[in-house]
């Protein structure tokens, strides 16, 4: 596949399985054996991304993914993105606050034969902690 035919894929990948919350998704776009790198450094299989994701949505039904950078080279392909998002459920023990949250993350794709093989995501979950009260901002700490 060419560099702009694996971007329009991850540009599928993004809207319908992480703005729509379609996780059935991963079973078209992903090889079944994918080796995925979560943020939390944990390696899941396509099941373990999607039970995530299903989670995430039920932590922020509203979440959205805006693409800022989408660069391809060869089988990579590189997403810098934002998420946004309303805290209504709860999020590994905190319980929903309602705050109205924006992060930074990004992600490594590389792709063979039209499939995603590896995906390495980053979220800065710090800043995320932080908007949600959960802990101090820098600001807050030197208060």
């Amino acid at each position: 596949m060419s560099a702009e035919e694996n971007k329009a894929l991850v540009r599928r990948f993004v809207e319908e399985f992480w703005n729509e919350g379609n996780t059935a998704t991963a079973d078209e776009l992903m090889a079944v054996d994918a080796e995925i790198h979560m943020p939390t450094g944990e390696v899941v299989d396509p099941e373990g991304l999607k039970g995530f994701a299903e989670a995430w949505r039920g932590s922020f039904p509203d979440w959205h993914s805006t693409f800022e950078e989408l660069i391809a080279e060869g089988d990579r392909v590189a997403e810098r993105w934002t998420g946004r998002g309303t805290h209504l459920g709860e999020l590994q023990g905190i319980p929903p606050t309602g705050k109205r949250v924006e992060a930074p993350g990004s992600v490594f794709y590389r792709i063979v034969d039209g499939k995603i093989v590896e995906f390495r995501g980053q979220l800065d979950m710090m800043s995320l902690m932080q908007q949600l009260g959960v802990i101090a901002s820098p600001q807050q700490a030197k208060a």
